[in-house]
């Protein structure tokens, strides 16, 4: 199969990036780019075979990731030291293999909560559509959201009741103490009747502990 190089995938007059960075700087939402390295962000375009008219496209190729609610939500770019991994490596795309892909779902995203972010491309019926996988009932739910309609839920949408029962008073300042690879574990679960953020006691954990939760529940 013919591979298209960044030259054919980056689309000049109609890049997408502007637009994005526009939509987030209007929302009320906080956050922070983190800056792509050159030569990374081209070669993770490359292995998306996506163009930079489209969101992913763009965002693959000009962030390295973009960090959301003092780090509550981290979406995916082309990697960076404040992001854990990239498009690339989440989804069995890179060299290195530090996490065991979801076939049929690209991870576009994943929150402190240790809930993911996929793109559907095959395992949901190829719905073109996000889907959460939700900590709290330990399944992968639809957003019914495209990943351009995603992108704009997190720059304008109403993530305080998204995550009404994940958080707790406080949960900005104990997000930020995260490592870049470290979800909160909550205890008891979200998923238990009585978990929940407030009720539930906190502590970092390793994002690989959490996804071998969320691939599971997609593998069944």
């Amino acid at each position: 199969m013919h591979l298209l190089c960044v030259a054919e995938l980056v689309d000049v007059e109609n890049h997408a990036w502007e637009e994005i960075r526009e939509l987030l700087s209007q929302g009320p939402r906080t956050y922070r780019l983190e800056a792509a390295e050159p030569k990374a962000a081209a070669l993770t375009l490359v292995r998306l075979q996506v163009s930079t008219r489209s969101y992913l496209g763009a965002i693959a190729y000009e962030a390295g990731g973009i960090i959301f609610e003092h780090g509550w939500i981290t979406l995916l770019g082309a990697g960076a030291e404040g992001v854990c991994g990239s498009l690339a490596s989440w989804n069995g795309l890179g060299d290195a293999e530090d996490t065991v892909p979801l076939p049929g779902v690209l991870i576009v995203a994943y929150d402190a909560a240790g809930g993911f972010f996929g793109l559907d491309t095959g395992r949901f019926g190829q719905s073109g559509h996000i889907y959460y996988y939700a900590p709290d009932a330990l399944e992968w739910e639809t957003t019914e959201l495209t990943y351009s309609g995603f992108i704009g839920w997190l720059a304008e949408g109403d993530l305080d009741l998204f995550y009404e029962t994940f958080r707790w008073e406080g949960w900005e300042e104990e997000t930020q103490k995260l490592a870049p690879d470290q979800v909160f574990g909550y205890y008891p679960p979200l998923w238990t009747d009585k978990g929940s953020g407030s009720a539930s006691s906190k502590a970092p954990v390793s994002i690989l502990e959490a996804w071998r939760a969320a691939r599971s529940a997609g593998a069944e």
